[in-house]
């Protein structure tokens, strides 16, 4: 297995951020042909998602999530920024990891999907994403 971690720069607000770019080139540095790209977050308050970008739609999952996760003190979770509770229940709606078929060295994506970090927590502005590639 090829691994290599890399740091994402998610700021004080809420994101979407692409790592597509940042998975294929990763790709290409390690020779990668066919076998499975894993992507993993070792966040306890951030997820994954393979989602459209750029057309609205990472605006419209973040405010699904704040639909679904306000961001108030009905939270046992207490610490942190207001709201920081439903941070920490995020990764059960969206999972810490993805797994994309990798086919001659290519993401094997669909036309319109990206693979994106998935950042509500304003408290933590740096993150890290593991990926590794297994050889099929």
């Amino acid at each position: 297995m090829q691994t290599e971690e890399i740091e994402i720069r998610t700021g004080d607000r809420e994101q979407v951020a692409d790592l597509t770019r940042q998975c294929q080139a990763f790709l290409n540095d390690t020779g990668a042909t066919d076998g499975l790209l894993h992507v993993w977050v070792p966040h306890a308050t951030a997820g994954l998602a393979i989602i459209e970008t750029g057309s609205g739609s990472d605006d419209d999952l973040l405010r699904a999530l704040r639909d679904v996760l306000p961001a108030n003190h009905n939270w046992q979770h207490k610490h942190g920024h207001h709201g920081h509770g439903r941070d920490h229940v995020l990764p059960a709606f969206l999972p810490p990891y993805a797994t994309i078929p990798v086919l001659g060295g290519e993401l094997a994506l669909g036309t319109w999907q990206s693979i994106c970090l998935v950042d509500t927590n304003t408290d933590n502005p740096v993150r890290k994403v593991r990926l590794s590639f297994l050889t099929g």
